[in-house]
Order: structure tokens, then sequence, then C-alpha cells
């Protein structure tokens, strides 16, 4: 089998699952009786026509980067985190209240100590499912999910009692938010609403590489998430990995609902997490679980999260279709890994081209 069969091979499958998604894209839109050129042209191409389109889908795809890369930490360590969502809110808050107990503190002092309460709060929601995964061998999933609930409560409870604005105490609105941050816990803007964020997400991007792809640590990781119990024989501590992974991921969730706040909101307001940390997952498996790959998928999905915005105005096609193209986009994802990974597959599709070059010849 010559290499350039495999390239071949591969680039076929992935152009063949981009085209399925594109046509069951299609079906539902004709089901919806929504004109389909001109949906598409409203969620792909519109939001690049105007500056102001551009730094919208930018503000959208900082957080998706930066819980997607924790999401393929976990994911390349074998385990699964679909809770970035939970951690990412007990970032928020953990950086919401570090912010207003500090509001005269100079912003070298702010910042940094809450970006580091919204990591550790993250991280410590990671531990959790890691720590059940690994020493009592409970899934994942379950567990990542119903900490997603415990942590969605527990946010709603902060903003409408604890961490309550004093001013719609007293004016009675009772509108769900945190006071408005100080601004020595704001993080600077580059361009209109476009903040620095993105810069810290890019370097993150290139962290995880090295950590992953340069060091021992990043090596036992992937050696665990690739065959635990070849790793065990090799005397990996599994079990460690497996926990410091989910850490890992879900600092990177808490760091990013930090950023959020200090870049953007600068104050905690409900639906902030907006479903980031569920659109990362599809990020990550999108980006194929490497950080190359993350930070073009992460302005892709930007992209189809604030072209969703602009769909109920312009084609009357309401916003959270986006939601059904991000199903039908796990499932081509799936289905294609599935396919590229069938060796056996593979070699059946290599015996049926060389034996049509011979009858060629």
């Amino acid at each position: 089998m010559t290499k350039g069969f495999k390239a071949a091979y591969k680039t076929s499958i992935i152009l063949l699952s981009a085209l399925a998604a594109v046509l069951i894209s299609c079906v539902i839109l004709i089901v919806l009786s929504a004109p389909i050129g001109k949906t598409f042209y409203t969620i792909v191409i519109m939001p690049l026509t105007r500056s102001l389109h551009i730094t919208e889908l930018l503000i959208r795809a900082i957080p998706l980067c930066i819980i997607a890369l924790g999401v393929s930490v976990a994911y390349r360590s074998g385990i699964i985190n679909i809770g970035a969502e939970g951690q990412m809110a007990m970032g928020i808050l953990a950086y919401t209240a570090v912010s207003l107990s500090l509001p005269d503190a100079p912003r070298f002092v702010t910042l940094p100590l809450a970006m580091l309460a919204s990591i550790a709060s993250g991280a410590l929601w990671g531990f959790i499912p890691g720590f059940l995964k690994a020493k009592l061998k409970v899934s994942e999933l379950l567990s990542t999910v119903m900490l997603n609930y415990i942590a969605a409560q527990f946010y709603s409870f902060c903003l409408r009692v604890v961490m309550m604005d004093p001013a719609e105490k007293i004016s009675g609105g009772g509108t769900p938010q945190s006071a408005r941050l100080a601004e020595n816990a704001w993080l600077g803007r580059i361009s209109g609403r476009l903040h620095y964020g993105i810069i810290i997400a890019l370097v993150l991007a290139v962290l995880v590489y090295i950590y992953m792809w340069k060091t021992t640590y990043g090596y036992k990781m992937r050696a665990s998430g690739a065959e635990a119990r070849a790793a065990r024989y090799g005397g990996i501590n599994v079990n460690f990995y497996v926990i410091l992974a989910m850490v890992i991921s879900g600092a990177f969730a808490g760091f990013a609902g930090g950023v959020e706040i200090a870049g953007l909101h600068r104050r905690a307001i409900e639906g902030v997490t907006n479903n980031y940390g569920f659109s990362a997952v599809v990020v990550s498996l999108f980006g194929l679980l490497h950080p190359a790959g993350i930070v073009p998928a992460s302005f892709f999905f930007g992209l189809l999260i604030y072209g969703s915005t602009l769909c109920p105005i312009n084609v009357g096609v309401p916003a959270n279709i986006i939601d059904v193209m991000q199903g039908i986009i796990i499932l081509v994802i799936v289905t294609a890994q599935m396919v590229l990974s069938n060796n056996y597959l593979e070699e059946k599709v290599w015996r049926k081209y060389s034996n049509w070059r011979k009858k060629d010849a």
C-alpha cells in the first residue's frame, strides 16, 4: 500500500463526510421551507463581509478555543470531558467573587488573582469526575453531566441571592446578575469588543502542543489514552494521568469563564456560558484533538454560532438550527473516524484499486 494511496483514501473519506454533512443540512432546510443558498450565505459568508461581524465571531471563538484545548487534553488521555459547561460556570463565579472582594486593589494584583481563582475553581470541578473515574470507575459521562446540573443551579443561586447586584435589589428589578466589576478586573481590548483573550487562546494552543507532544508528561498522558493496559505494563500510573487530564481540562474551562467575564461582559450574568462547554467538544473533535486543528475549528464554529444569530432576521430560520448542524457534524466526524480507523476496509479498497489498475494496464 503506497503513501499516495493512503493520503488519497483519507482525503476522499473526509471530503465525502463533509459532503454528507452539507446534504443532510440541505434536507433539514428544505423541511423548514428555508432558502438553502441564502441560509448558507447568511451563516458562512455574511459574518466575513464586515469588520464588525468578524470581531463578533472572533469573540465567540475565544472561549471555544480555550475549552476545546482542555477537552483535547482529556480526550487524548482516555477520558471524555463533557462537563466543561459547569466548569466554566464555576470559573466565572470564582473570578467574580475575587474581583468584587478587591475593588480598590491595583490591576496587577486583582486580575492575576481573579484569573488564578477561575483556573483553580474549574480545576477542582474537573478533579471530581477524574477522581471518580480513576478510583471508583464511575463513568465520566454520568458524573460530568450531573456536575453540570449542580454547577448550573449553584450559578443561578449565586446570581439571584449571594452575588446579585445591589442596585437590582434596590430597584426591585431582580435581574440575575452581579455588580459590574471594577476596572482593575477588566481585560484590555484590542479593537471594539475584541479583547486580548484571543492572544491568550493562541498562546495556550502553543503551550498545549509543547506539553502534549514535547514533554514526558504529555507522552505518558497520550500513552494512557491510546492503550491503558499497555501503558500500565510500561510502568505508567494511568489513574494519576486520568485525574491530571481532567484537572487540566477543567482548569482550561474555568479559565475560559474568567477570560469571558474579564474581557467581554465584565459582570456575571445568566446565559454567559452560551453552551460553549458543549460546543467545544465538537470543536475539539473537528480539530482532530490537536491544537493546529482546534484553532481554525474554533474560528469556523465561531462563524457558525454568530452566523446563526443573523438567520432569524435575514432568512427567517431559527437560530437553534446551528445546534442541529452541530449534531450532524458530530455524527459525521464519528462516522469518518470509524471508517478511517478500519484497517480492514482500507486494505479491501486497496486490493480493489490494485486489481483495477492491473486490468486497466
